[in-house]
């Protein structure tokens, strides 16, 4: 009998995740076996300083691609927000699976939405995006550093530490908890993350047999709205250091991208659209990113990253 083996973070999320994925290969293959390797990566580790200072998301999923090439997993599962605009040498998205809630969670015991928040509320999220775009509605808030699981931040938050929280709709979700979302942000709002909701099968290059158990996960319609907000990010070569939201979703057969690169401080918010047909999703992606750098982006992504 085959055996698949997965990478995945020992998070409670990501365990959830790869089991997820487990489930689905396991009845589509019935012939094969499925085990997990759970992992510590350094993301998980150095939860003190903020990931733009400390590399990014990239420090998610090193570890689960060293494990992948010495042979000892297959395939890794991720939230495919936390993979870099390009992947190291060796490695390719396999598969993207039906997209999840897109949008970002507003959680708080005491207030319903992000307008009910008295001046000065203090609000616990890591993401410069999100802190960028809270700042440009509500430059008021005291946008304090949230790091750690679900069920840290979650607990922080019960504590009285902080009078609001901003977390993915789709974690609270997949982890059973969605009555913690008192409203959901819309994109108008909070653009989400590229690629936000959405997860995604990790390969080797080349490695044809591990492709093979895992097209079927593959969904048409989320792949082109993923394609057109990665060729986005690419093109803008997005960072954890700068806050950049992209976003896609089909309208009556075509796809509707929208686009932001905000200043940290949320005083300069450079945004742009494109629709067209789901064949053109990466050229859609590319364009936008050029229009944005055209109308000041560029000077804000050369701000952050200290550019000449």
């Amino acid at each position: 009998m085959t055996t698949l083996h997965i990478a995945t973070r020992k998070s409670p999320l990501a365990m959830w995740q790869a089991e997820f994925v487990k489930a689905q290969l396991l009845a589509q293959h019935p012939d094969v076996a499925v085990e997990l390797i759970g992992m510590s990566t350094q993301g998980d580790v150095l939860l003190d300083v903020p990931l733009a200072k400390i590399g990014g998301k990239g420090l998610f999923i090193k570890e689960l691609e060293e494990q992948m090439l010495a042979g000892n997993a297959q395939l890794a599962v991720h939230s495919m927000k936390d993979l870099p605009a390009f992947l190291p040498e060796g490695f390719a998205i396999g598969a993207v699976l039906a997209r999840h809630n897109p949008l970002d969670a507003f959680v708080s015991n005491t207030y319903d939405t992000l307008d009910a928040l008295p001046q000065g509320a203090i609000v616990g999220t890591s993401s410069l995006r999100r802190k960028s775009q809270l700042l440009a509605v509500r430059p008021d808030l005291q946008l304090h550093d949230l790091r750690g699981n679900i069920h840290t931040r979650m607990r922080k938050l019960d504590e009285g530490q902080f009078d609001a929280i901003i977390l993915a709709a789709a974690g609270l979700e997949r982890m059973d908890m969605p009555e913690r979302i008192r409203s959901l942000i819309p994109a108008e709002v909070s653009l989400p993350a590229v690629a936000q909701g959405a997860l995604a099968i990790e390969v080797l290059a080349g490695d044809a047999q591990t492709q093979a158990y895992i097209d079927f996960f593959n969904d048409a319609d989320t792949v082109a709205c993923i394609t057109a907000e990665r060729a986005m990010n690419a093109a803008l070569e997005g960072g954890c250091q700068v806050p950049i939201g992209s976003f896609a979703l089909l309208e009556n057969g075509q796809l509707w991208l929208r686009g932001l690169v905000a200043s940290l401080d949320g005083t300069n918010i450079i945004r742009g659209e494109r629709r067209g047909a789901i064949a053109d999703a990466a050229a859609m992606g590319h364009d936008l990113a050029q229009e944005l750098l055209s109308r000041g982006a560029k000077q804000i992504l050369d701000a952050v990253y200290g550019r000449a």
